[in-house]
């Protein structure tokens, strides 16, 4: 089944018309998208958007052969007009099928949201998923797949825990071809665009691509092990949960403890808590060493520099003469043993610490012996990752390993 992409934008396209964001100001020339539409071995086109015949030509195809027109959008998708020759746009009904006279047979998927999702079965026998923008299959409907489907083109970015619950069920596998669509403004193009999808183990294409329903092509690589490093308020922690958000579990590692009669921080907390998924398991922890040895499923651990404050308080290394007669060493044993447990670990980690020392020194001797104890903690981990990323001012900027 050959699927041709003619546009894998938003309804409204990319850049949004009178839009005077950065991100639309950019999406020029091949960075630019029309609103998303699917042509499938010429004879099926899911959604009709305005200049739909224009883009197929682009592509090197023509629609003269298109049997079947069927809409995904909650209220139609954007108002266009029928082509000569196309036959009328239609609907198939939630858990309804319809066989195509090219033999493609069709059903419709229920969704969570206005719209309808398609799964599209091949003459050859490989399968499609098509869900419509900010859609996801309702409950279970459509996720209890026989095999996985040979390539989901989905709302990846919006909705990134539907395709967590397509993981979970199986119906997205190691070999499906993830495509993200639907794309908008809010995602910058290029690099940033390439780094978000490749994290949900996803990909985005140009307007006018054509893949191969069930062809190989090597996925995006998830690193094993990262290291998210940022200051303060920098975006270190979204970044970190980002990277974790299309897993089906994640085990979230809090080293903060609690604090009480501290408003601030129950609401600082609080608002770390609405913003994970609902699928996540928090544990309040400093002994992470058991948590890295364990195996299941991603480990996300925030931060290490809670951590070390609470190794700092066992060692009694806030103490000048403390430090000199036991704490340096109580310490240090206490990070090489967990920088040990990173090494060894076998299951997805991401680790958030607090990048310091490029401002103001601290006043006080224990100040700057924290200072300079995180800084080599966030060193010694980040040799034992694949990939470090340092966030600034909501920007990833890749230190080590991939690009993005």
């Amino acid at each position: 089944m050959e699927l041709t992409l003619l546009g894998t934008g938003t309804p409204e396209g990319l850049p949004r018309p009178g839009c005077p964001c950065a991100a639309c100001a950019v999406s020029v020339g091949g960075l630019a998208r029309a609103a998303t539409s699917v042509l499938v071995d010429g004879a099926l086109l899911l959604d009709l958007t305005p200049g739909a015949v224009l883009a197929g030509a682009r592509a090197g195809h023509s629609l003269a052969g298109v049997r079947q027109v069927l809409l995904t959008h909650p209220h139609d998708g954007p108002p266009v007009e029928l082509p000569p020759g196309l036959p009328a746009a239609g609907r198939v009904p939630d858990g309804q099928e319809l066989a195509v006279i090219s033999g493609h047979r069709v059903r419709a998927v229920p969704m969570d949201a206005p719209g309808t999702g398609y799964e599209v079965t091949g003459p050859d026998g490989s399968r499609l998923l098509y869900l419509p923008p900010g859609g996801a299959p309702a409950g279970t409907a459509g996720t209890a797949a026989r095999r996985a489907y040979d390539v989901v083109i989905a709302d990846v970015l919006g909705r990134p825990e539907a395709l967590a619950r397509l993981r979970a069920s199986g119906a997205v596998g190691p070999a499906t071809d993830v495509i993200a669509v639907h794309l908008d403004h809010d995602t910058p193009p290029g690099r940033e665009l390439e780094r978000r999808c490749a994290a949900a183990g996803a990909r985005a294409v140009a307007d006018g691509t054509t893949v191969v329903a069930g062809e190989y092509r090597a996925g995006p690589q998830v690193p094993r092990r990262t290291l998210v490093l940022g200051g303060a308020r920098s975006g270190k922690s979204v970044e970190a949960e980002r990277r974790l958000e299309a897993f089906p579990e994640v085990v979230y590692a809090a080293t903060s403890g609690t604090r009480e009669d501290d408003a601030d921080w129950a609401q600082r907390v609080g608002l770390h808590r609405e913003r994970r998924p609902a699928g996540w398991r928090t544990v309040e922890t400093c002994e992470l060493a058991p948590l890295l040895a364990a195996s299941g499923p991603p480990l996300l651990i925030d931060c290490l520099a809670l951590w070390l404050t609470d190794a700092m308080d066992r060692a009694d290394a806030w103490d000048d003469s403390a430090w000199a007669a036991r704490g340096r060493k109580e310490l240090r044993d206490r990070v090489s043993d967990l920088v040990a447990a990173v090494r060894a670990a076998r299951r997805t980690v991401v680790l958030v610490s607090n990048e310091v020392g490029a401002g103001v020194v601290p006043a006080t001797a224990s100040g700057r012996r924290f200072r300079d104890e995180l800084g080599r903690l966030n060193n010694a981990v980040a040799g034992e990752c694949e990939h470090v990323l340092l966030v600034v001012a909501g920007q990833a900027l890749a230190l080590k390993g991939q690009p993005g």
